[in-house]
């Protein structure tokens, strides 16, 4: 499809498409889907490379969330069963990092459930926990605390974090059927803060929750607007409990398809894979490099095992394509080749894992 080569061709060049050739390529149906995946996969590797950077989570806070996003098993307008803690103490969160490092992550999120993280104990404790896995410098942290003031980010900065992750979640035109206890304007604010105090943003959203294809093309010209740098692509993972526990799985083409299409949108972003590829990918999970994506997130997830570190790796280095580290490594003691191989590192049982 000659209209296709002549967009990637422009991409190549430094130039954009539009909102309404977003959406031309995001209707692509039948056979068309991998001439766009195969043009997809050239934009990836002029800009990426042959690099594929692997990221680690640990649920250091679960449960008792007063949003009420549907999807979400730790919000306590659901009744599922997931696992409810307060945060974990630091030792935790540090067992957690060493372990994504052992099996070659470069980045690790520190996760915590609710709206929003404020100033006091348990900031302080994650700064600590910051601290420390900088210190150590085997891979780069993150932090996914929800709407936070700038004061917090500022001391999560003064600890030594460079990246601040927080989902859209979907496009501001569908927000209302997911979440109506914030104003998508909070979500997007906190982006402008981080971004605007010079962290690295990761920022993305789930598919599969009843958005329409010029909504999943919304969301990602939102996100090349507020110029994230990382962008997390989740899958639906439906919960027991939840509103949306009873929606279909996307097909795999269909999965493939968006990554293609963000990849068209933010060329020189991190397009990264995490939850839900399992279950909506199936035997075709390996396609995602091929569709566009340069980063997968390991399991363990917030609250669900995921496949086992090492077979994501092997798929990784079985596609001829090479772990990478991170692109901003924290200053700290010894380089990652020296990390033994822990003990692969179990989260709490439970039953959702969309990031």
């Amino acid at each position: 499809m000659n209209w296709i080569d002549s967009l990637a061709r422009r991409v190549m060049d430094g130039g954009e498409v539009s909102g309404s050739e977003a959406r031309a390529l995001m209707e692509i149906q039948g056979s068309s889907v991998y001439d766009l995946l195969t043009v997809a996969n050239k934009i990836a590797r002029k800009f990426k490379g042959f690099q594929v950077e692997l990221c680690g989570i640990v649920n250091a806070k679960s449960g008792r969330c007063p949003e009420d996003c549907a999807f979400c098993a730790q919000s306590m307008h659901h009744r599922t069963d997931a696992p409810v803690y307060g945060l974990r103490q630091t030792d935790h969160i540090l067992a957690a990092s060493r372990n994504a490092a052992a099996f070659g992550a470069a980045r690790f999120g520190i996760v915590a459930a609710g709206t929003g993280l404020d100033e006091g104990r348990e900031l302080d404790r994650i700064c600590e926990a910051v601290r420390q896995i900088v210190h150590e410098g085997y891979l780069s942290p993150c932090a996914s605390l929800g709407i936070v003031s700038e004061s917090v980010l500022n001391q999560l900065w003064k600890a030594g974090l460079r990246r601040y992750h927080h989902n859209l979640e979907t496009a501001r035109s569908f927000f209302g059927n997911i979440c109506t206890t914030h104003a998508y304007e909070e979500d997007v604010r906190t982006v402008r803060v981080a971004k605007k105090l010079g962290f690295s943003v990761c920022c993305g959203g789930i598919f599969g929750m009843g958005e329409s294809e010029a909504q999943r093309v919304e969301l990602a010209l939102t996100l090349r607007d507020l110029a994230v740098d990382s962008v997390p692509i989740n899958f639906l993972v439906p919960v027991p409990g939840t509103p949306l526990e009873f929606m279909p799985p996307l097909s795999p083409l269909e999965c493939l398809k968006i990554i293609a299409v963000y990849r068209f949108v933010l060329p020189r972003a991190t397009i990264r894979v995490c939850a839900g590829r399992e279950r909506n990918l199936g035997d075709l999970a390996s396609w995602i490099f091929f569709a566009g994506a340069n980063a997968m997130m390991m399991g363990p997830y917030l609250t669900t095992a995921g496949r086992r570190p090492d077979m994501d790796v092997k798929m990784v280095r079985d596609l001829g394509f090479h772990v990478e580290r991170c692109d901003d490594p924290p200053i700290g003691q010894g380089p990652a080749d020296a990390l033994p191989h822990f003990q692969t590192f179990q989260q709490a049982p439970g039953t959702q894992e969309n990031n």
